[in-house]
C-alpha cells in the first residue's frame, strides 16, 4: 500500500518562507555585518543559497555562504550503513561572525548538534542562529530554531520529505508521508 502524500508547503509557500525569514534575520541582526549563511548538507545547502540571495536583494551587499557536511560529527554514525560523506567548502573565518546555520526539517535535533560541533571546529563565531523550513517537534536534544518557516507538529511515524529535484521549478516542495 502505497504512502498518503500531501503538499503542505507549495514553491510559493516555500519563497515566502525565506522571504520572512530573511526579513526577520535582518532585523534581529540589524542588517548584515559580520553575518554569513551556511548549510547543512545536503537539504539545507539549497536553502542557505536561497536565503542568501533573500539577504542580498534585500540589503544589497554580499553576504557569505558556506556548506558543510555533518557526516563525521552524528552520533549515529556507527549505526548507519552506507552514509556518504559530503565536502565541507566554507571559505571564509567563522570567528567572530554571527553565523546562520540553515537545515530544510528540524526533528530530533541530533542534525544541528552535529552542525554546530562542526562549526566549532573550524573556529569561534560570535553567535550560531538556527533558520528551519519546517520544525516537526520530537526533540531529543535541547535545540530550538530562531527562524522558522512552518511549524508542523507530526507523530513520529510520520515523515516529511523536501523535493528539491524538480528541474522546472527547483524551489522546495514539502510531502507529509505516513
Amino acid at each position: 500500500m502505497a504512502a498518503e502524500t500531501i503538499e503542505i508547503l507549495d514553491n510559493n509557500g516555500t519563497d515566502r518562507a525565506l522571504t520572512r525569514i530573511a526579513h526577520e534575520i535582518l532585523e534581529k541582526n540589524k542588517g548584515i555585518d559580520d553575518l554569513v549563511v551556511i548549510g547543512i548538507r545536503t537539504g539545507g545547502a539549497y536553502l542557505a543559497a536561497r536565503l542568501k540571495e533573500k539577504l542580498v536583494e534585500i540589503e544589497g551587499r554580499d553576504v557569505p555562504l558556506g556548506l558543510i557536511d555533518v557526516t563525521m560529527y552524528r552520533d549515529d554514525i556507527s549505526s548507519r550503513n552506507n552514509l556518504e560523506v559530503g565536502q565541507t567548502d566554507i571559505r571564509f573565518s567563522v570567528s567572530g561572525k554571527k553565523i546562520i546555520l540553515v537545515d530544510d526539517v528540524l526533528f530530533t535535533g541530533r542534525t544541528i548538534r552535529a552542525a554546530m560541533e562542526a562549526v566549532m571546529d573550524l573556529g569561534r563565531p560570535q553567535n550560531i542562529q538556527l533558520a528551519i523550513l519546517v520544525d516537526r517537534g520530537h526533540r531529543e536534544l535541547p535545540i530550538r530554531p530562531d527562524y522558522i518557516g512552518r511549524n508542523l507538529p507530526t507523530a513520529r511515524n510520520e515523515q516529511i520529505e523536501v523535493d528539491f529535484d524538480n528541474k522546472n521549478n527547483p524551489q522546495a516542495v514539502l510531502l507529509l508521508r505516513n
